[in-house]
């Protein structure tokens, strides 16, 4: 699930994930939780086998934030302008996502740092969240999701090393540092783009839905296979292309807002109603691990 981005740094596991609950964790052991709902992109609310739950933040790692204000003077070279907030914002809101597609209701593994605080200011347990043998909040760093936060911690060495990485390729959240180039995320030479996007279907919009669509180009020099990516507007109205779609050299496909039976050169929502907004939206893809691909705006 994490192809590349295995978790690095000291694996601090030694426990048997057999505590039952957030009152009896010890230094260094593991406990095996389900996620039940994700805050944001770098707190969690959990529930142990024994029916008790735990807000836990994750350690190491902040995210921007999409509830309250950024500060972006707290992510290096983002500059602290309305177009900075905003791109903040937004990669905020695509690092929540990522981590929802990755865990929302799955069980993971929380590990406890001996050599770092047990509990925040805010009283949320901190811990490494496990996943499929990899630390989430690492992977969260080297996708451009999240910066290292600057405490005491045991993978820290590892982290700044994603965070360099992630820096110097300007994924995710760095593209802020140059804002206006259409937000976090956004690739303007990446596989896929938007072609054309008919968002004023002819008559009334919501009694003419196949002619409302967005047409997608595959860019890239070999096949996409597309098959687990979204297509998001800004109201949160979500496609997802079927398992196994592939889309090939310099080929369109036409995602349509109506009903239709798919084909190689077009997709059918389903939805029974508009979606695309007449006085401007964001198409956003994300690919099947919920990283952003693209952003365009009209």
């Amino acid at each position: 699930m994490f192809a590349g981005c295995a978790g690095a740094g000291l694996d601090v596991s030694t426990g048997d994930g057999a505590s039952g609950g957030p009152g009896t964790v010890t230094d260094g052991a593991t406990d095996e939780v389900m996620v039940v709902s994700v805050v944001d992109g770098d707190t969690i609310d959990v529930r142990y086998p024994n029916g008790t739950t735990e807000r836990v933040r994750l350690l190491g790692v902040d995210t921007p934030e999409v509830h309250t204000e950024n500060d972006p003077p707290e992510f290096e070279g983002v500059p602290g302008t309305e177009a900075g907030n905003d791109c903040l914002r937004a990669a905020g809101e695509d690092a929540s996502a990522a981590v929802r597609q990755q865990i929302n209701g799955r069980r993971v593994t929380l590990v406890v740092d001996p050599v770092a605080d047990r509990r925040g200011s805010y009283g949320r347990l901190l811990a490494y969240v496990r996943v499929n043998g990899t630390d989430l909040n690492r992977w969260l760093v080297a996708e451009g999701h999240a910066r290292v936060y600057d405490s005491t911690f045991s993978r820290s060495e590892g982290y700044y090393e994603a965070e360099t990485d992630a820096q110097e390729a300007g994924r995710g959240l760095w593209t802020c540092r140059t804002p206006g180039s259409g937000g976090a995320g956004t690739s303007t030479d990446g596989p896929l783009s938007v072609a054309d996007v008919h968002y004023d279907a002819a008559g009334n919009d919501n009694e003419n839905l196949n002619d409302e669509y967005v047409v997608f180009e595959n860019t890239a020099g070999s096949t996409l296979a597309l098959g687990g990516w979204t297509v998001s507007d800004e109201a949160g109205h979500t496609y997802e292309f079927p398992d196994g779609f592939t889309l090939g050299p310099g080929e369109l496909v036409t995602l349509y807002t109506g009903s239709g039976t798919d084909d190689p050169t077009a997709v059918y929502w389903g939805q029974t109603g508009a979606v695309w907004n007449n006085g401007g939206d964001t198409v956003t893809v994300r690919d099947g691990n919920g990283t952003v691909v693209f952003r365009d705006e009209y």
